[in-house]
């Protein structure tokens, strides 16, 4: 029997998503999150820019 499991060195929050195109870069070495409160909270919080992906795939 062959063990499927693929073992991913990184992965970030979009792992939660359901979205086809937010899962596939679920494993990216970047702390991607998907757009919502949390994420511009967390970056206010951070004192950090808010960086918005609007695909490429």
């Amino acid at each position: 029997m062959r063990d499927e499991t693929v073992k991913h060195q990184y992965t970030n929050q979009l792992i939660h998503e359901k979205s086809p195109y937010l899962l596939q870069h679920a494993h990216n070495p970047v702390n991607w999150m998907a757009w919502g409160e949390e994420a511009f909270s967390k970056a206010k919080r951070e004192g950090k820019p808010v960086f918005l992906s609007v695909g490429y795939s």
